[in-house]
């Protein structure tokens, strides 16, 4: 009920504050799994079923099943749980879940004093979700708004949470708005917006951002970042680049060096793997990743989708890639995925990557599949300061499961705060 407080182990669920805590410290959980957390324990003595949990905790809103498995991964991590322990969030096969920990419960009038007035309760933040431009976003809430590159292109930027600012550059495959109720992006989002304000957009040709643009090149990505910087009023910040993203940040860095505090690269690459090869087998490598592409893309295929998304998440679930393989069709055309993957072959910036000025962390999954590692060390030894630190994992993006996710933001946080 509403102002109840739920205590399980270590943790405790503040319905007045809208909070779940762990020792009495606060635990950053999104809304959405905040709210299935607590249908799942107020009705912990039975099996509740998914079509319940869709109706009950998003309402008339359509979603799909891979929202529901997407909440439920949260709130999981957010007790220290996980689908395999199931120590406090059971799945019951073929019937729904049920919250399987002793709870002790806090009735809100129980902690009132007797004869005083119903205490004043804050108002529920929002679900993080996008909003039209103009609106005011509490800390919960994402506020979507509009600017224009120089060449008229419209780009989508959001900004979600409070505190000090961190500007991700722009990386494919967003959507600023469907990154929320995916496992490809959710616990990012959630992660890198906890105790700080998040600012991130669309890169052109893909997302809420204009699809169909005039010009398509690395430097565009480079201005784009700019005319981001200029709308959302940004003076000096720490800029995360994820990919090839981190290129496009390696740019902006050298050019705006008054700009970027601090440098986060994950992921990231100097050169594009047309660039990098130096034997007739790797640019024969090059090639036909390419060649997949074009075929790939043109038809929409889902074997080489799937090949796609298994070397970005090689040990992602059946149900993580199938959300993959979903979320690429959602996020961009066929002619721009072509697009994309051409221009990112020919990225260089080991020519200027030394010019880099401010302190610079490089975090890198050690048997990436898709960018190796040996790309962190070149950018490692180009870039002054810098340091370098490798993660335990194939997957070119990290997943909410894998322990390499946390010491990830702890490695962020750590840079940060230092």
């Amino acid at each position: 009920m509403a102002g109840d407080t739920y205590r399980f182990g270590e943790y405790e669920l503040d319905m007045a504050r809208y909070q779940l805590r762990r020792s009495g410290k606060p635990v950053h959980v999104e809304p959405r799994a905040l709210d299935l957390l607590q249908y799942l324990i107020e009705h912990r003595d039975r099996v509740v079923t998914k079509n319940e949990l869709l109706d009950q905790v998003w309402g008339d809103r359509f979603v799909s099943e891979a929202a529901l498995t997407t909440g439920l991964r949260t709130a999981r991590i957010a007790v220290g749980d996980t689908g395999r322990h199931q120590r406090l969030i059971r799945t019951v096969h073929r019937r729904g879940y049920q919250f399987a920990m002793p709870v002790t419960v806090t009735r809100a009038a129980d902690s009132a004093d007797p004869g005083s007035e119903p205490a004043a309760y804050p108002t529920r933040p929002a679900p993080a979700r996008s909003v039209v431009a103009g609106e005011t976003g509490g800390a919960d809430r994402q506020v979507v708004r509009f600017c224009r590159a120089d060449d008229g292109t419209r780009i989508a930027y959001a900004t979600v949470g409070s505190g000090p600012p961190l500007l991700k550059a722009a990386n494919w495959m967003t959507h600023l708005d469907l990154e929320w109720t995916t496992p490809v992006w959710s616990h990012w989002l959630n992660g890198l917006a906890r105790d700080r304000q998040l600012v991130r957009y669309d890169e052109r040709g893909c997302g809420l951002s204009d699809w169909d643009v005039p010009s398509f090149s690395f430097d565009d990505w480079v201005d784009d970042l700019d005319t981001v910087v200029e709308a959302v009023g940004l003076d000096r910040f720490p800029l995360l680049g994820v990919s090839q993203g981190g290129a496009v940040a390696v740019a902006y860095a050298v050019r705006r060096p008054e700009r970027v505090s601090r440098l986060i690269l994950a992921g990231a690459y100097a050169r594009g793997r047309q660039v990098r090869a130096r034997s007739q087998a790797e640019r024969d490598e090059a090639a036909l990743d390419l060649n997949l592409a074009r075929v790939g893309w043109a038809h929409q295929d889902s074997s080489f989708l799937g090949v796609f998304a298994s070397q970005f998440l090689p040990e992602g679930t059946p149900e993580e890639l199938e959300e993959f393989i979903g979320f690429q069709r959602r996020t961009t055309s066929a002619a721009n995925g072509v697009r994309f993957l051409e221009e990112f072959a020919r990225i260089d910036v080991s020519d200027i990557a030394h010019r880099v000025q401010c302190p610079t962390l490089i975090l890198h999954c050690r048997d990436d599949m898709r960018v190796p590692a040996s790309q962190a060390s070149e950018l490692a030894t180009l870039i002054p300061d810098s340091q370098l630190v490798l993660l335990d994992s194939r997957n070119h993006l990290l997943t909410a499961s894998e322990p390499a996710w946390p010491e990830f933001l702890a490695q962020i946080d750590a840079f940060l705060t230092d």
